[in-house]
C-alpha cells in the first residue's frame, strides 16, 4: 500500500460541451496534455473537477476515461469525500477502485464537526479503505480546519493515511505538520501560489489547478524546488505569478477553464451554480495570449 506523492499532481477539470454534457473527447485531450507536460500523478473528481455536479454515471465514465487514457502511466488519485460518514463508507464499498492508486478525501463540509468528529470520520474511512488516503484540508470551502494535532494523530495511528493536501494558507500550520509528521508522511500544497514557500519549509509537492493549463511550467517549479534549486524555482514562480493571480479571481475552476478554452483544449462551460469568469477577467487573460 504505497504511492509516490512527491512532485506535481494535477486536479483535473471536467470539460463540458456547449450542451452542458461531459465532453469525453476534450477530457482525453486534457489528460494527454498534462501527461506530456510532465506531471507526476492525476487527481480525478476533486473540487476542480466540479464533482458535486456530476451524476453517479458521469463520475464512473469520467474515471474510466482518465484511467484508459493514462493506460497505467501515472498514479491516479480519486476524490472521495463527504460530510455524511456512513454514506461515504457506502460509496467507497460500491466504487470500482480498479486503476485507482489512492483516495483524496476532503474533510466534512457544512456541518462543521469538532476535531474529534473529524478524527472519527477519517478513522472510519481508514479502517475500510483498501487504498492509501490523502487528507484534504481546505477550510475556506469546508468551514472547519483540520488542525495539526488531528492530522498527526491520524497519520500516526493509521498506516494508510499517507499525506495531507493542505490548502489552509497557513505557513505556521505547514511547519507544525512537517515538524511532527511521522516518517514517510507527505505534506503537499493545495495552493499553487503557496507551493514554493511550503516546499522551502519541507513540503514535497503540489496538487495543482494551474497545471491543467500549464503542466510543464508548474512541474518545472516543483521539480526545481525538490532538488533544492530555489533560485531557479523562484524565477519560474514569478514568471508564472501573473497566471496565478488572475486564474483565481473569479473562483475555481472558472479561471482555469477559460485558460484551457484559450489554449483550444475545451469549451468554456461550467455547470451551475458555477459560471464563467467576468468580462473584465476574461480581458486580462486574453492579453496573455
Amino acid at each position: 500500500m504505497s504511492i509516490d506523492l512527491k512532485g506535481t499532481g494535477v486536479a483535473l477539470v471536467t470539460p463540458f460541451t456547449k450542451n452542458n454534457e461531459v465532453d469525453y473527447v476534450a477530457l482525453e485531450k486534457l489528460v494527454q496534455h498534462v501527461i506530456s507536460g510532465g506531471v507526476n500523478y492525476l487527481v480525478v473528481l476533486g473540487t476542480t473537477g466540479e464533482s458535486v455536479t456530476l451524476s453517479k454515471e458521469e463520475k464512473k465514465k469520467v474515471v474510466a476515461k482518465v484511467i484508459a487514457v493514462n493506460a497505467g502511466g501515472l498514479p491516479v488519485v480519486l476524490g472521495l469525500g463527504g460530510n455524511h460518514t456512513a454514506e461515504l463508507l457506502s460509496e467507497l464499498k460500491h466504487t470500482d477502485l480498479t486503476g485507482i492508486d489512492a483516495l483524496l478525501s476532503v474533510s466534512p463540509a457544512y456541518n462543521r464537526p469538532s476535531q474529534e468528529g473529524i478524527y472519527q470520520h477519517y478513522a472510519a474511512l481508514a479502517q475500510k479503505s483498501p487504498l492509501p488516503i490523502l487528507l484534504y484540508n481546505v477550510p475556506t470551502r469546508t468551514g472547519a480546519t483540520v488542525e495539526v494535532e488531528t492530522t498527526l494523530r491520524l497519520a500516526k495511528e493509521f498506516k494508510n493515511i499517507v499525506a495531507m493536501k493542505d490548502a489552509s494558507a497557513g505557513v505556521q500550520q505547514c511547519m507544525d505538520m512537517l515538524y511532527g509528521a511521522p516518517e514517510g508522511f507527505v505534506v503537499t500544497s493545495g495552493d499553487d501560489s503557496l507551493a514554493l514557500p511550503m516546499m522551502a519549509l519541507g513540503a514535497q509537492g503540489l496538487i495543482s489547478v494551474i497545471a491543467n493549463a500549464y503542466p510543464a511550467e508548474t512541474a518545472a517549479i516543483v521539480n526545481a524546488a525538490l532538488k533544492g534549486d530555489f533560485a531557479t524555482a523562484r524565477a519560474m514562480h514569478y514568471k508564472l505569478m501573473p497566471v496565478m493571480k488572475v486564474i483565481f479571481e473569479d473562483g475555481n475552476p472558472a479561471g482555469v477553464k477559460y485558460f484551457l478554452h484559450k489554449l483550444g483544449l475545451m469549451e468554456n462551460v461550467l455547470r451551475l451554480p458555477l459560471v464563467s469568469v467576468k468580462k473584465e477577467t476574461a480581458a486580462k487573460i486574453d492579453k496573455m495570449f
